[in-house]
């Protein structure tokens, strides 16, 4: 009953606050946001405690230093100036390794990946996309109209305001750290990798490490090696992205993007 009534609550709280425009750098247009930002901040501090205790933080110091300081590199030239960022390295606890090539944001600027995918990046370039990408969700606010799109998950953020840390609060801020950790939509995965192109190029980083780092971590999964939710979410095929990119890069589409890819890839999740 206190469930539903703190449910019910948050209905009528989203109906009575005022909706707001808010410029998306990545599509140029207004995105209408409910969830303002002392909000955001607030639903990701909740999230990330869980984050933190269900996958565990990573005691390796230098890789933690490494990809704090890339990803603070990213948030300078980044669009959005008006969160605190964090970058965080996950063990990944009771995951299987094939779980574990990986990483996420959460509202309110908390980027997280797992060491195993730190691992995979070859280079700081490709460690870099990686984080521009993640970065480039929290400033499209991908992860908040996810939120706010689906009453059940959006709730999450006013029972973490009203109610303790118990095992309820605990089993539906897991499943949408799942949800956030596996899928977003097409439009916002293209949004995001268009975003990350930007601020690779003007942190200093090659923005042609991104689509070196998609094409061998998709070999990875046509293999066999990692599951098929892992950092590549279900969305568009990877042929587009890739033309998508490069179009960002160069301001061009090559034949290429479309015909040089291995069988099978084009079909393939990410």
């Amino acid at each position: 009953m206190r469930v539903i009534m703190i449910f019910a609550y948050f209905i009528l709280y989203v109906l009575a606050s005022p909706a707001h425009a808010i410029y998306n750098p990545a599509s140029g247009e207004d995105d209408i946001i409910f969830i303002d930002d002392t909000q955001e901040v607030k639903m990701g501090h909740d999230l990330a405690s869980h984050v933190d205790e269900k996958f565990g933080v990573l005691e390796d110091v230098d890789m933690q230093l490494r990809v704090n300081d890339i990803g603070q590199r990213i948030v300078k030239v980044c669009d959005r100036q008006d969160l605190v960022y964090s970058f965080v390295v996950l063990e990944g606890k009771d995951l299987e390794e094939e779980f574990r090539h990986n990483a996420f944001a959460l509202p309110g600027g908390y980027v997280y990946i797992f060491g195993e995918m730190v691992k995979d990046a070859q280079s700081d370039d490709e460690l870099a996309a990686i984080l521009a990408h993640e970065v480039g969700h929290i400033v499209a606010r991908h992860s908040v109209k996810k939120l706010q799109s689906s009453i059940g998950l959006s709730g999450l953020g006013l029972i973490g305001m009203l109610s303790p840390s118990d095992s309820h609060t605990k089993k539906k801020a897991s499943y949408a750290i799942g949800q956030l950790m596996m899928e977003y939509s097409r439009e916002a995965e293209f949004e995001a990798d268009k975003l990350s192109v930007r601020y690779l190029e003007a942190a200093g980083f090659d923005p042609r490490a991104a689509v070196n780092f998609v094409d061998r971590m998709l070999d990875k999964q046509i293999s066999g090696k990692i599951y098929e939710y892992h950092y590549f979410r279900t969305h568009p095929y990877t042929t587009e992205r890739r033309a998508a990119m490069n179009k960002e890069i160069d301001g061009r589409v090559s034949f290429d993007d479309y015909i040089n890819t291995p069988l099978g890839r084009s079909n393939a999740y990410w």
